[in-house]
């Protein structure tokens, strides 16, 4: 009986589309952008980057993030994973190197057995043991909803910090992993995606973004971030905003998971992707629904948004070429641009 649960129907958010809405989340944070001061904190929330750096001396940094959310799918081992690895993705989007994690677990026994949260458990441990980290404890509690995420740390020498907000003008951007993810994990519980589409998702959701750790070491790469809730426009606003840009994306460049359109046309579409735009849509440019619809999709595990020097696309590409095992054609989807009217500049 246990084996047939839908985690999903215990959660009232689903993955990375728990978020706060962009605006809400600004607000709530505004008056604690500010106050005292640390000489060693590198990266802290004065801005809007994945994680926390620490100056721990010998030039190296200390990077800390947590990250958490309700079940996006319904097999708890999957579910698991996939939070792991979008933990982890976030020491990857600074640049750095992942040493340690610890869970962060909340479960509502007296709806769910204490054998389907060791399925949660162990899926998160597995990513961690592809990572080569130890989940070496955590804090865990009772609560009306099942949450899973982890707190993890990392280190990063100093000079290869990546921030959101350091592109430069003429900076190409590059998307790592294909967008979709919300698209599909909605269509499959309105009935309408496949088993084997699901497994796509899934497939994405728990590829690890290794590749961070690769780029930090490229003084070319100006900027990173992962793409996860706010989606593609909502984490591209971040950067562009923060480096006092704007963004020109072409449409028909960003790559897109397969038999996308057919669920976009059966209006399978995230109820978070109309909160996201209605928290930022009037910083993009005019757009169709298709746009709006992949653009503010809200993605769980996203891949990374990079910004990187024009006169280094070769290379990049063939980083990205060596390093990457997604079976996407890597090529740029836009680029930096002086700041203008609209923070994101949409070509179809």
């Amino acid at each position: 009986m246990e084996d047939k649960i839908k985690l999903t129907s215990y959660s009232h958010g689903f993955g990375c589309g728990c978020k706060i809405a962009p605006n809400v989340l600004e607000e709530i944070l505004a008056n604690n952008r500010s106050g005292a001061t640390f000489s060693n904190l590198i990266v802290g929330n004065d801005s809007s980057d994945d994680a926390a750096v620490v100056d721990i001396g010998n030039g190296m940094g200390l990077i800390s993030t947590t990250d958490f959310f309700m079940p996006i799918v319904d097999d708890p081992y999957d579910f698991g994973r996939i939070a792991a690895t979008n933990a982890i993705s976030d020491i990857y989007a600074m640049g750095g190197t992942p040493n340690l994690a610890l869970s962060i677990f909340g479960w509502p026994i007296d709806k769910l057995s204490a054998a389907i949260a060791n399925k949660v458990i162990e899926g998160g441990r597995s990513v961690c043991a592809e990572v080569g980290i130890p989940l070496a404890g955590g804090h865990s509690i009772d609560s009306p909803e099942p949450i899973f995420g982890l707190a993890v740390n990392g280190t990063i020498p100093l000079k290869n910090i990546k921030r959101n907000n350091t592109a430069k003008l003429g900076d190409l951007l590059f998307l790592t992993k294909p967008l979709g993810v919300g698209i599909i994990t909605t269509a499959f519980k309105m009935g309408k995606a496949t088993d084997e589409l699901l497994a796509v998702a899934i497939q994405q959701m728990t590829t690890l973004n290794k590749i961070g750790a690769v780029l930090g070491a490229y003084e070319q790469v100006h900027a990173m971030t992962d793409v996860t809730g706010f989606g593609l426009f909502g984490h591209l606003i971040e950067m562009a905003e923060g480096s006092n840009l704007s963004a020109e994306i072409s449409y028909v460049d960003i790559p897109v998971l397969q038999h996308i359109k057919p669920l976009m046309d059966q209006y399978c579409i995230p109820a978070i992707t109309y909160r996201n735009w209605n928290s930022y849509g009037e910083k993009v440019s005019e757009i169709g629904a298709d746009e709006l619809h992949l653009g503010c999709d809200p993605q769980t595990s996203g891949g990374l948004l990079i910004a990187v020097d024009p006169k280094f696309e070769t290379e990049i590409l063939s980083i990205f070429a060596s390093e990457l095992n997604n079976n996407i054609a890597i090529k740029p989807i836009g680029k930096m641009i002086a700041k203008g009217e609209k923070v994101v500049v949409v070509k179809s």
